[in-house]
């Protein structure tokens, strides 16, 4: 996160320096924009003109500053009024509903429909040519998309328990929006305005370029670029220096967005922006982390899933942190594999690294991920690109969130987000054929009257009706592989059950379909698993089938766990002392040491997984005593 707090602010500082090389220009001792040198027109750079004369023989790095001006005025003046009107249309929209919303988002969201360059025209036409005209169009054309993305913001504060409260205490609405839920959405915003403002230099370089925006002789980048067209010929640098400035500045505001993303929303695993300078995915530094032999069963027919020393690491330019460490597991065809451990202890890392969706401060730091896909190839997950890992996430592999009202978009309906999913890897099948297929999939995991549900918006379902609409999505193209990230932990336990179920419903219907189950909840683990993964402190701690692992544990860890859950044997529960140690301040040795009873000073050392049987491991020296308590 420092890290990337430190790129951004070198990035703004460079942005700045630039706004203030064009605040400056009249101090500059820069040529007249307007003399003319006819007689040496489209001379070359020389130490009277750096970047030579243009085809009137006026200076070229005069004009490019104070082009700079025009295209740096127009785009802030656009983006600054569309961010004020976007922001007050989408807060009332979002909070009022209603007629309030029809006639601010949905009447702004007309414009969406019209050819951005065209409508342009159209204002220009009727306004005449000019800065301020390119500013009133450019504001129109970007005023729907803040709407937007604040409506949605919007939409989702207004529904969290202290804006609530706030309302059941009579705040007055004003004061709600301006206080409290405006505040929380300026995140967002500022994305929106940075990608608002390169947008907007781009239109108006183009619309100038069409002879519709700058009026000569002042100078415009676009200008610039028209008349270099006509000069291609004679002095070709003509057209290279006001692109480069145009490809520049662009660039430059596209980077100061994706270290906003990275740096206001961290734990957003979208790719945005200019991402795509990364190359792959997530990348850090190497770290040099012990490798354990693999524990895989080996009388156990082809994996689906093989796992084998996955580590997840967060990002630090000398000194990056290990997250989680050496995680090797396997999941066969038909299998559910359950994830458990305290909160902190890596389950949901270890999920999100195998699908490629870390957030950006976080990167797989070693292992690997291998997958058998339906064709039979076996793909390491953690050497895809994100192209690569986007045609197989839904197909191949899926994944079910913990937070449905999270994960699921607020302002599209519901069944139009499952027919995304249905048609990014099917589109052969026409809109009559994907509309009965939504349906049937929101009636198989169990929603009522589905046709109807598919045209609601996800706040307008209730908690369990939203996570079994999520259950839908990540099954709509039947996976090979389903990732199950506590599905079940905010919901009562009646909807509780009645997912478990669905879940079972589901793996009837496709049998070899392989779960990871991540979950706390023990009782579970027993109810739908056949083996269960133990994961404490980014380490797995013990392996095993359910029947083995719960009725004889052996590591301390495990033993404990099952000892404080109501739905034990145990005549008394017991509690874990102490809490999982944060990354910063891992113990030597076995991490639960400092917790565990059974501790020794041999627990200093690194513990590795041991064979306890077939297809049996636990990380402890002491695993016998545990498996087999002396009398």
């Amino acid at each position: 996160m420092r890290h990337s707090k430190t790129q951004l602010y070198f990035w703004l500082g460079l942005a700045a320096l630039l706004v203030l090389i064009v605040l400056a220009a009249p101090l500059l001792p820069l040529g007249d924009v307007r003399a003319m040198d006819i007689p040496h027109r489209f001379a070359g750079p020389s130490a009277a003109h750096w970047l030579g004369l243009d085809h009137y023989g006026r200076d070229v790095l005069s004009r490019i500053i104070w082009g700079a001006r025009a295209s740096l005025a127009v785009a802030f003046g656009s983006a600054f009024a569309a961010a004020i009107i976007g922001t007050i249309l989408g807060l009332i929209g979002g909070y009022f509903r209603g007629i309030a919303e029809i006639f601010t988002v949905r009447a702004t969201e007309i414009i969406l429909f019209l050819p951005p360059l065209l409508l342009a025209l159209l204002v220009i036409t009727i306004l005449g040519a000019g800065v301020g005209t390119l500013i009133l169009a450019i504001t129109i054309l970007y005023v729907p998309n803040y709407t937007r993305v604040v409506y949605a913001a919007t939409l989702q504060t207004a529904s969290l328990d202290f804006v609530t409260a706030q309302r059941a205490m009579g705040t007055h609405p004003a004061t709600i929006l301006a206080r409290t839920i405006l505040p929380n959405i300026v995140p967002p915003l500022l994305v929106q305005f940075s990608l608002t403002v390169a947008a907007a230099i781009l239109l108006e370089s183009g619309l100038s370029f069409l002879g519709l925006g700058v009026v000569p002789p002042a100078p415009s980048w676009g200008l610039m670029i028209r008349a270099a067209r006509g000069a291609l010929d004679a002095a070709p640098l003509l057209l290279l220096w006001p692109s480069l400035a145009l490809a520049g500045t662009v660039l430059l505001l596209n980077i100061i967005c994706d270290k906003l993303q990275d740096v206001l929303n961290p734990r957003s695993a979208a790719v945005g922006g200019a991402a795509w300078l990364r190359g792959l995915r997530n990348r850090g530094p190497e770290i040099d982390i012990p490798t354990e032999a693999p524990t895989t069963d080996p009388q156990a027919g082809p994996a689906l899933l093989q796992v084998e020393g996955l580590s997840v690491a967060l990002a630090h330019p000398t000194h990056p942190r290990v997250l989680t460490r050496n995680i090797s597991l396997q999941v066969a065809p038909g299998e559910t594999l359950a994830l458990v451990g305290e909160s902190g202890s890596g389950k949901t890392l270890t999920g999100l690294a195998m699908t490629g969706l870390l957030p950006n401060a976080l990167y797989t730091a070693g292992g690997s991920a291998k997958l058998r896909t339906r064709a039979g190839a076996v793909v390491d997950l953690t050497a895809l690109d994100e192209d690569a890992l986007r045609s197989l996430r839904g197909h191949e592999i899926s994944m079910v969130f913990q937070d449905a009202s999270a994960a699921l978009s607020p302002v599209h309906r519901v069944g139009d987000q499952l027919a995304e999913i249905i048609t990014s890897h099917r589109s052969d099948l026409s809109a009559a054929q994907i509309t009965a297929q939504v349906t049937d999939l929101l009636r198989k995991v169990g929603i009522p009257d589905p046709a109807r549900r598919a045209r609601a918006y996800p706040f307008e379902l209730s908690g369990g009706q939203r996570q079994r609409a999520m259950i839908a999505m990540a099954v709509a193209n039947k996976p090979r592989l389903l990732i199950a990230d506590e599905p079940t932990t905010a919901l009562d336990p009646t909807i509780q059950a009645q997912i478990l179920t669905l879940l079972a419903d589901l793996k009837a219907e496709n049998p070899e379909m392989g779960v990871i189950f991540v979950t706390h909840n023990l009782a579970v683990v027993h109810e739908i698993a056949d083996r269960v993964c133990v994961m404490y402190a980014g380490e797995v701690v013990e392996q095993g089938t359910v029947e083995q692992v719960f009725a004889h544990p052996a590591h301390p860890y495990t033993k404990a766990l099952l000892a404080s859950v109501p739905e034990s044997d145990a005549a008394r529960l017991e509690s874990i002392p102490g809490t999982v140690p944060q990354p910063a301040n891992m113990p030597e040795g076995c991490r639960f040491a400092p917790r565990c009873t059974y501790a020794q000073p041999g627990c200093n050392a690194t513990q590795l997984l041991q064979p306890v049987a077939v297809g049996r491991t636990s990380r402890c020296l002491r695993w016998k005593e545990i498996l087999c308590p002396s009398p």
